[in-house]
């Protein structure tokens, strides 16, 4: 370092020099994130040119060594001479920054690629990339090698390369069918950018193109997978459209139909527009922007929405779903305050957005030329006017659906608001709740339930929190904790099935209630973790098929309205013995007591025995219960942190969770049953809650 600081310090990063040193600005990090972005760049291109009608295939193959290709039935990338810059057009959309066809030029209507940067940065991140082109019957072929163009030697990346030196070459390397055009366009992403345990995610990659083929219906998109022992392939095409992506999105059964949300709208705005002569001039030009929107309200209270520009996601929202969150919001309490005597709304109950947006699943596109975008990442759109736009086209349409006067939509709108206004209930209702449940100290009335066996200290990560079957176990329970640090709250048999029932129904459900006002959190969408009472919560029912129902209900119950709960790794179940051997010992040798927990385990335990030679009291004794245990057998087997086993509820995979939630304990019967039917023969009893 020198305290000396002139012009010859400053540094001038020349075309791709920039993306290499700071590739971060371009592709968000340099991880396994930023490599997908590198391969959407790509794809995105493919998917422009299918936007307007050109190919309907886009083919996505993940080579064994590590390469990614593209292939499109397009009209290919142009191979003749731009003129201002003497190279051909493959060159050009390969090398130059901010170069392509999505400035204005009128060869696309509306595009994802706007920056002029993802294939150039794709490129100058890549150890080597090949593309080729079919264009006018033949196929025209050119490589680079981290940006430069040049010939290779052989098909690896670490060929040896040759750069162009005076003048590059777009090769002519084949012929093209007659009709026939297209790109092909092959990397190896550099690993002296990116990090050592970057990788492709196949499933996020079939993800984006699941979700892709349902906004271009009509568009096949093909992933094949070839870096495993297997070559997989998987294939996506959805003629529906976005009401059929809203249908795939919902995690919930339905409350309405899919209601479709269409118009359009007009603004204007100042951009350089490029003239003949080659100068910028600042031009006022007017935009259409289109706006489709598919949703519906489901029973659950969360909401899935997706949002996009010109089939770009943006899952961090905008302008755009800012103005979809204004016109629904406007409308729906605008229907609220015209049935307020039916409804039963009084004058200090507002709606918020979170009770209009509970149980919304909703896909909301937008389609006009030039957006802009917070960053080159484009997860944020940013252009101001299209945020009145859409909330004038959403407010318009959902005022016309509730004014309607079809049978259908009548009872559908009815429905809609019965449930918002019975969220913000709840809502309102939990809020009391959770205002009252915080632990009380000396000089405060408690307002804990009574049947609650609380524990002493206020060291939360100390404490424990049992939640007992029944009455009988209590009673042994309360003998076998520990009271400084565990805590014991009863219930009676089986609690209410939340997965069916209504939020109003699980409030004032005795047993959800007390298990909701004991944790003193909240419930849904108000629970705050860090105001939960206890560290740990342990589900202690019999060791039967009643108690793994009675766990499985109440799993429900965490699931869907205290989730952040078993998403910390808060929530376990006890795992009680189901025999107790006792084994004789010869002489004044006291017995030996051992536990087992299956009958597997204790098959394994005798025969062991009986090899050694030892005998034990006959019968075993099998627990039918907790409450058969005396309290020194519960502490030192199911309570007693130095020799119990507890078992950790975790979610790996929030979605497959909550349709297994919804199979076995929704209002479904019919794929409950033939789910029972056709896993009958793969029961184990043995591991029935596991």
């Amino acid at each position: 370092m020198t305290s000396e600081y002139s012009a010859h310090h400053l540094q001038v990063l020349e075309g791709l020099e920039a993306v290499r040193k700071r590739p971060g600005m371009y592709i968000g990090s340099t991880d396994s994130r930023g490599l997908m972005h590198c391969v959407w760049e790509i794809i995105d291109n493919a998917v422009d040119e299918a936007l307007g009608g050109h190919g309907d295939k886009i083919e996505i193959i993940l080579h064994a060594d590590g390469s990614v290709e593209v292939r499109d039935r397009a009209r290919g990338i142009p191979v003749d001479v731009e003129p201002r810059t003497g190279l051909t057009g493959v060159e050009v959309v390969f090398t130059k920054l901010h170069a392509g066809g999505k400035f204005g030029g009128g060869s696309y209507a509306a595009s994802g690629g706007l920056h002029g940067v993802g294939a150039s940065v794709v490129n100058a991140l890549s150890e080597r990339l090949d593309v080729e082109v079919d264009r006018g019957g033949k196929t025209h072929a050119m490589s680079f090698h981290r940006g430069e163009p040049g010939i290779f030697a052989g098909p690896q990346p670490d060929s040896p390369f040759s750069p162009f030196e005076k003048s590059s070459e777009l090769r002519v390397v084949g012929k093209a069918p007659r009709g026939v055009t297209g790109t092909r366009i092959r990397y190896w992403a550099d690993r002296q950018i990116f990090t050592r345990d970057a990788a492709f995610v196949l499933d996020e990659l079939e993800q984006r193109a699941r979700q892709t083929a349902f906004l271009v219906p009509g568009l096949e998109i093909l992933i094949i997978d070839e870096r495993g022992d297997e070559r997989i392939e998987t294939s996506y095409r959805y003629d529906g459209g976005i009401s059929e992506f809203t249908d795939f999105l919902a995690p919930d059964p339905a409350v309405t139909d899919t209601w479709r949300l269409q118009g359009e709208g007009r603004f204007t705005e100042t951009v350089p527009v490029l003239q003949p002569s080659g100068a910028m001039v600042p031009t006022e030009v007017e935009r259409t922007c289109i706006v489709d929107v598919a949703l519906r309200w489901g029973t659950g209270y969360d909401t899935v929405t997706r949002s996009f520009v010109n089939i770009i996601a943006t899952p961090k929202g905008g302008t755009h779903q800012a103005g979809f969150e204004q016109g629904l919001m406007k409308v729906i309490r605008d229907q609220v305050a015209q049935n307020a005597r039916r409804l039963k709304v009084g004058a200090g109950e507002k709606l918020e957005k979170d009770d209009i947006l509970a149980g919304v699943t909703a896909v909301l596109t937008v389609s006009f030329p030039e957006p802009q975008f917070e960053g080159q990442t484009k997860e944020i759109l940013g252009t101001p006017a299209i945020r009145a736009i859409v909330s004038s086209v959403v407010g318009k349409e959902l005022a016309a659906r509730f004014s309607s006067t079809k049978r259908d939509d009548k009872a559908q709108t009815a429905l809609v608001l019965d449930k918002v206004v019975s969220e913000m209930k709840a809502r309102i209702s939990a809020r009391t709740h959770k205002e009252t449940q915080r632990r009380k100290n000396a000089l405060e009335s408690s307002s804990l339930p009574a049947k609650l066996a609380d524990c002493r200290t206020s060291d939360v990560d100390q404490t424990e929190l049992f939640i007992v079957e029944g009455d009988s176990a209590l009673g042994t329970a309360k003998h076998a904790r520990n009271s400084e640090y565990q805590a014991l709250l009863p219930i009676r048999g089986k609690i209410l099935n939340v997965q069916k029932a209504s939020v109003s129904d699980m409030l004032s459900n005795a047993e959800c209630a007390a298990i909701i006002q004991t944790i003193g959190a909240g419930s849904g969408r108000s629970f705050d973790l860090d105001a939960a009472r206890y560290g740990k919560i342990i589900l202690m029912s019999d060791a039967d098929v009643d108690g793994a129902h009675i766990r499985t209900l109440l799993l429900t119950l965490f699931f869907r309205y205290m989730r952040p709960l078993i998403e910390a790794g808060r929530v376990y179940a006890a795992v009680p013995p189901l025999h107790r051997v006792i084994v004789m010992n010869p002489g004044s040798k006291p017995n030996e007591t051992i536990y087992t927990y299956s009958e597997k385990e204790l098959h394994t335990l005798l025969a062991r025995l009986q090899k050694s030679g030892k005998r034990w009291h006959d019968p075993i004794q099998r627990y039918k219960g907790l409450g058969e245990m005396d309290a020194d057998q519960l502490a030192t087997t199911t309570m007693d942190r130095n020799g119990r086993t507890l078992r950790r509820v975790r979610v790996e995979d929030a979605e497959a969770a909550m349709n297994v939630f919804e199979l076995l304990m929704g209002s479904e019967v019919a794929p409950r049953r033939d789910f029972i039917v056709s896993s009958a023969d793969r029961l184990d009893r043995e591991a029935i809650d596991a």
